[in-house]
């Protein structure tokens, strides 16, 4: 009898323990429900702002993801590092609002045999939208 007691206090916690842990799921799959999606602009190198231009070049080496703001729009940047040829392509395959954040999904698209070259560089995507207090959570 000992024995079976012994399965069934540890049992209780192991099931809260479950429990906690699915709440926790639901709570983040509602705060990436879409609201609406977003317009933006992939912007040119020659439109990037200086300040974010320099930052770029000082990280372009490793994937990165971050992003700038000023009181009119807000750049979402995503680096995917150092690569061995060129003809690399960046899609965007979601931007959209959610409730408390925006959501991006970009992809990396790897160049054709024709595309292919010895040249090494750096592919990275900056899209413009309208500035909001909402922080991008990339995925």
């Amino acid at each position: 009898m000992k024995k079976h007691k012994g399965n069934v206090l540890l049992t209780v916690p192991l099931l809260a323990f479950i429990i906690i842990s699915l709440s926790g799921c639901k709570a983040k799959d509602s705060n990436l429900k879409k609201i609406q999606d977003l317009e933006y602009t992939i912007v040119e190198e020659a439109d990037i702002p200086e300040a974010l231009l320099t930052y770029i070049d000082d990280k372009k080496e490793n994937p990165f993801k971050l992003s700038y703001s000023n009181e009119n729009d807000l750049y979402i940047v995503i680096g995917y590092g150092k690569q061995l040829s060129g003809g690399y392509s960046i899609t965007v395959d979601e931007l959209y609002e959610s409730e408390e954040n925006i959501i991006i999904k970009t992809n990396l698209v790897g160049p054709s045999k024709e595309e292919t070259n010895e040249s090494v560089t750096y592919p990275y995507i900056v899209l413009k939208i309208k500035f909001t207090e909402k922080k991008p959570e990339f995925m």
